[in-house]
């Protein structure tokens, strides 16, 4: 069965399905293609207010296939950067896409799955999923800004263990070290999402997308910096239509409904 990224929406919702399940949703150029594409689409559809990233079937996405990474080893290393930069192009994407994106996983997200769920701004993980940075198991290093996302997160102790160690974590662990937000019960990852994403599409988007630019920004800006930033947005939303409608219903005690 080929591997393909299917696209449906759930109101203002788009859900992404990681579809290879014959290979437990690994992931390939066509798919990293197909994801950029979508989110594109998205960004400039006004009925689209939110992403959930979901795996087809019990798992999330087993990163890599193995038998596609065995064979580039008789190709030009060309070959398997070119690959990469696909990936790479789809982590940034979704890290500078101007809207929320959640990942829902099941079963597991190992090797560049975990890095694909690293890469949403939001996680919700059934209960008894698990994530591996598996890369170590078969004689390889990261991708997928697996080694940048946790490096933010963690003390560098902690990403040192997920990553040289190559365990399987449980994803009530991840929910303590903040890397997952919510745990859902075993099937209903993305029902939790789609009821997560649903809350967010409620906001104001261009709020929204402020939010999610200057949290990528801040980590790497000095306070002076970011305090500009933060100024330039404020003011720029006060003056959006949004804030009129916002501030109005507030004062109203009513449920805004942004633009």
């Amino acid at each position: 069965m080929t591997a393909e990224l299917k696209s449906t929406t759930e109101g203002s919702t788009m859900v992404l399905t990681l579809s290879n399940p014959s290979l437990r949703n690994a992931l390939d150029p066509a798919i990293y293609a197909a994801g950029v594409e979508a989110l594109n689409g998205a960004e400039n559809s006004a009925d689209i207010r939110s992403v959930v990233i979901v795996g087809e079937g019990p798992w999330f996405c087993a990163g890599g296939s193995l038998q596609r990474l065995q064979a580039n080893r008789q190709q030009p290393a060309s070959v398997q950067a070119e690959s990469i930069e696909g990936l790479h192009n789809w982590i940034d994407a979704i890290r500078t896409f101007p809207k929320p994106v959640i990942a829902a996983v099941e079963g597991a997200a190992a090797g560049a799955g975990f890095s694909l769920a690293l890469a949403c701004d939001l996680v919700v993980a059934a209960r008894d999923a698990v994530f591996a940075a598996s890369y170590i198991n078969v004689g390889l290093s990261p991708d997928g800004g697996m080694s940048w996302h946790l490096a933010q997160a963690l003390p560098r102790q902690l990403a040192t263990e997920w990553l040289m160690g190559g365990e399987r974590i449980a994803a009530p662990r991840l929910h303590a070290a903040g890397l997952v937000n919510e745990l859902a019960d075993t099937g209903q990852a993305l029902s939790a999402a789609l009821r997560l994403a649903a809350h967010l599409d409620g906001k104001a988007p261009n709020a929204l997308a402020s939010i999610k630019d200057l949290l990528n920004e801040a980590r790497g800006n000095a306070l002076s910096t970011q305090l500009a930033q933060e100024r330039d947005q404020f003011v720029r939303n006060l003056h959006h239509p949004n804030a009129g409608i916002g501030i109005e219903a507030f004062l109203a005690k009513q449920k805004p409904r942004y633009a």
